[in-house]
């Protein structure tokens, strides 16, 4: 009776880490996923906003801490890291590079932005250093509350249990009304269904290509931003997070944003189990996921094939 009380207990354990994974890593693959539906490029250098969103989150709020600030500031904090990455980092990478290369074959597409991920990972440590940096004002604010299960409760952090995975929520819902229900969604919709189509009925193609690009990197860099105060941000954080985020799109299909968060739950909550009850697959757990997927479905979870124009 105790082993299984033990185990229930870390099964629970696992499915909220798991939950409050697949939320950090949603934020990620959401932003991914809206790039690849306008532009049609697969960008590797967006693990890299990633990690700087966490980075320069962590350096506002060590900033609002060092001023003696209310540690209440390290919330909204977060969200304005991400949105100094987006406004600062995404229209110039867009307008100077990722137009130059829109359409071109997909090696070029890969190798430009992975020379880019190169350029931002030593622009990190020329800023950041190479030592970690953590910055854990906001969980340790929130608290931890008791979450009942079966006859036990698990204590977790409130942070974990509720922030992460309410702004993943926020943001799947935002998303989806957004480009569904506003002037500005539907013409970003009719842009990644058919862009001549779009552009011969008046549309600026290139700004909604600059608007999403720049909303992709505040996602990415608002991931980061959440992701800091419960790990440490070490150099090549970054690279791990790209990777884990194409498993997410690919499993769940290029291009689909609601399949992103099916599928990045689905990853998260296979890495966590995996790292509760059988440490030594927590790497693989994810892609061998995402292979079971491709192999029965090709095209992703909520894929569908596309027809190719000639």
């Amino acid at each position: 009776m105790g082993w299984l009380s033990e185990n229930g207990l870390l099964l629970g354990l696992a499915a909220l880490d798991g939950l409050a994974y697949a939320a950090s890593v949603f934020m990620v693959a959401v932003g991914l996923n809206l790039v690849f539906g306008v532009m049609r490029v697969l960008n590797v250098a967006h693990g890299s906003f990633y990690a700087i969103g966490a980075y320069t989150a962590a350096s506002i709020g060590l900033a609002i801490a060092a001023a003696g600030l209310p540690s209440w500031l390290s919330l909204p904090a977060l969200l304005v890291a991400a949105a100094l990455v987006g406004l600062v980092l995404g229209p110039p990478i867009e307008r100077l590079l990722l137009r130059r290369v829109e359409g071109q074959e997909p090696v070029l597409q890969l190798l430009v932005t992975f020379a880019l991920f190169m350029i931002l990972e030593d622009v990190q440590k020329l800023i950041w250093g190479v030592q970690p940096v953590s910055y854990d004002t906001p969980l340790k604010l929130l608290g931890t509350v008791d979450v009942p299960f079966g006859e036990d409760v698990i204590p977790f952090t409130a942070y974990q249990l509720y922030v992460l995975p309410g702004i993943a929520i926020l943001t799947l819902v935002g998303l989806a009304w957004f480009l569904r229900r506003t002037l500005t969604g539907r013409i970003i919709v009719a842009v990644t269904t058919d862009r001549e189509a779009a552009t011969a009925m008046g549309i600026n193609a290139a700004r909604v290509t600059m608007l999403t690009f720049t909303c992709g990197t505040a996602l990415a860099a608002l991931g980061g931003a959440l992701a800091v105060p419960t790990t440490a941000m070490v150099p090549g954080i970054g690279a791990s997070t790209i990777v884990l985020s194409f498993a997410v799109v690919a499993t769940a299909g290029l291009g689909q944003i609601e399949g992103a968060a099916v599928s990045a739950l689905l990853i998260g909550l296979g890495r966590s189990f995996a790292v509760y009850f059988e440490p030594e697959l927590e790497v693989v757990v994810p892609y061998l996921i995402m292979v079971a997927v491709l192999l029965l479905r090709p095209q992703g979870l909520f894929g569908v094939a596309e027809t190719r124009r000639i």
